[in-house]
């Protein structure tokens, strides 16, 4: 495991390893960038198959972060953890805790939040061991909810904003009638169906976990189909909102929707997708432009001054920012990640 010579190695200013011999714990912190302040992002847990996937994860997902805060245009860095281990079955308070010393040895250069296989109470127990944790008090809500710290409402409804605006772009209309696939219908993805179903939109989804798939069905009116093969249905737009990497060697040429568009982190394969997908005259909203709603919650929560009606503005901005990419993208004749990323760079340096 050479780290420098790593292909997802983009200047990150540090990345630790922590092994916790008492509870077992096995993590990765990677800080990518600090110039516009400290790096925030969440902590993933997951059954990486070896330290070298987790690292590969941790890298890429880091540096995401630091696009995802400057497009946002939020005073932060980019960063992330992982821990490796199944959260249904490794997970313990004890775990917990010795995660937050690990984030309490940085010191403040990363804030950690919330990710796949992270809750609310997970962070609080974190918390109890650093005061760099955030996203475990919450003040205000993008819908009118009581607010539990939970960043999952305000990433999707940030989605909802960016797909939304790309289907105006695009197609000239609004969201009646567009069939849109989501692959992953957790704590995003099925917030996100709601907001299309109540735009007039039908959906498909596709999950590993049966009971998403139900309560999609019965409260949206969402066909179900199979997870493997979901990519490639003849629809408006395709959503990955489960894990990244739903753009590859092996799907690209499948694809049938005009625009992909989702919650799912790192969602090109590698970094050939964006012109391959150009190639094919699909429209690509890069990943860190859309979900942004999270870290942009996430943010909201530390200021005394913000409000329900603030945050929600913030957020329903990324609508503008995709159609500025998409733009952009077009008059440039360049992929929309590139794009995306030049406009990202020169705001953090």
């Amino acid at each position: 495991m050479a780290l420098f010579e790593h292909s997802d190695f983009d200047n990150h200013e540090q990345v630790a390893f922590h092994h916790d011999k008492l509870t077992g714990l096995k993590a990765i912190i990677a800080v990518h960038n600090t110039n516009l302040g400290p790096s925030l992002g969440g902590c993933r847990m997951w059954p990486y198959a070896s330290s070298d996937e987790a690292l590969t994860d941790v890298l890429r997902l880091s540096s995401g972060m630091s696009y995802k805060a400057a497009m946002a245009n939020l005073p932060k860095g980019g960063g992330k953890a992982v821990i490796i281990g199944n959260p249904r079955e490794h997970k313990s308070e004890a775990l917990m805790q010795a995660m937050g010393r690990f984030v309490d040895s940085f010191n403040g250069r990363y804030i950690i939040a919330e990710d796949s296989g992270i809750n609310v109470q997970d962070i609080n127990q974190m918390a109890s061991q650093t005061k760099y944790a955030s996203g475990n008090k919450a003040r205000y809500s993008v819908d009118g909810t009581q607010p539990d710290g939970n960043p999952g409402p305000s990433t999707s409804y940030g989605v909802f904003c960016g797909i939304k605006a790309a289907v105006k772009h695009l197609y000239g209309s609004d969201l009646q009638g567009k069939t849109i696939a989501i692959q992953g219908v957790g704590n995003v993805g099925l917030r996100l169906a709601k907001y299309l179903h109540q735009a007039g939109a039908h959906i498909f989804v596709s999950d590993i976990f049966e009971e998403n798939l139900l309560i999609a069905h019965e409260e949206f009116g969402a066909t179900i189909v199979d997870n493997k093969t979901i990519h490639s249905l003849d629809v408006d737009v395709f959503a990955p909102c489960a894990l990244g990497g739903a753009v590859n060697e092996n799907t690209i040429e499948a694809f049938k929707a005009k625009i992909i568009a989702g919650a799912a982190n790192n969602q090109l394969a590698n970094s050939t997708m964006d012109l391959a997908l150009m190639n094919r005259r699909i429209t690509y909203v890069p990943d860190y432009v859309l979900n942004a709603g999270g870290i942009i919650d996430i943010h909201h929560q530390t200021l005394d001054d913000s409000s329900d009606e603030k945050l929600k503005h913030q957020i329903s901005n990324i609508g503008n920012t995709v159609v500025t990419v998409l733009e952009q993208a077009q008059e440039q004749g360049l992929p929309t990640q590139q794009v995306a990323n030049k406009i990202a760079a020169s705001r953090f340096g």
